[in-house]
């Protein structure tokens, strides 16, 4: 959320967490506080959602810097955000590491550290949001944070339990039926069908939808309902 799409304040009344841009990939000071006053007024937590600094690929590109580097871009990312959420009284509550940094997080040990790294010295009470089972959740729970398994509404997994590569014509879930039958069998089986057909353990504790995404607003109504026709608690 904040990143300028539109739609945030449809799905707000459907969602627990935002993940709030912070100026790496998407958004701006006056974007970030709009958004977090959205959340307030809604109850929904707000988490920092940093990235590389990339603009022109909205931070969906893996970007070779070094990991003094990533510290520095994180840590300021996640200050600002934080600084604009305390002025509105409320307490920054997880970090949740966005596109290609997420994706190289999970398999890079360097990049996870600097992260990691940045998060503790912020606050190391902060929830992280990863991909389970993860060399980032490896790190992140080294490090004694507070890791929470994240899954996808809206993208399909490999058989290495990553995300499909948004490169390949089947990244992204389209279909109403099919990402709710994907969310449901994640939080009540935790595990997922692969784009090849095979289950593999996808043990979650969060669920994502993506802002951007053209079903961005049907995808957050219906998955909440279908949550609840599931006796599932929503709450963060």
């Amino acid at each position: 959320m904040g990143e300028g799409i539109g739609t945030d304040e449809l799905i707000m009344p459907y969602i627990s967490s935002a993940n709030i841009a912070c100026g790496g990939h998407a958004g701006d000071e006056s974007m970030m506080q709009k958004t977090i006053l959205l959340a307030k007024k809604y109850q929904v937590a707000v988490g920092a959602h940093p990235s590389y600094p990339d603009r022109k690929n909205f931070g969906r590109i893996e970007m070779h810097l070094s990991e003094g580097e990533i510290y520095q871009e994180v840590y300021q990312q996640i200050q600002v955000i934080r600084d604009i959420a305390s002025a509105q009284g409320i307490k920054l509550h997880h970090v949740k590491p966005h596109g290609a940094l997420y994706n190289t997080a999970a398999k890079n040990e360097s990049v996870s550290n600097a992260i990691v790294h940045a998060i503790i010295d912020i606050d190391p009470t902060l929830k992280v949001y990863g991909l389970p089972l993860s060399i980032f959740e490896s790190v992140c729970i080294k490090s004694k944070l507070q890791f929470v398994g994240e899954g996808f509404a809206d993208r399909t997994y490999t058989d290495q339990g990553t995300l499909t590569p948004r490169t390949s014509a089947d990244a992204m879930i389209t279909e109403t039926k099919t990402a709710i039958q994907q969310v449901i069998k994640m939080v009540e089986k935790q595990e997922v069908k692969s784009t090849s057909d095979n289950w593999i353990k996808m043990p979650v504790k969060t669920i994502c939808i993506h802002g951007d995404g053209k079903h961005a607003v049907d995808f957050a109504k219906t998955i909440h309902q279908a949550l609840k026709e599931n006796n599932i608690d929503i709450h963060h």
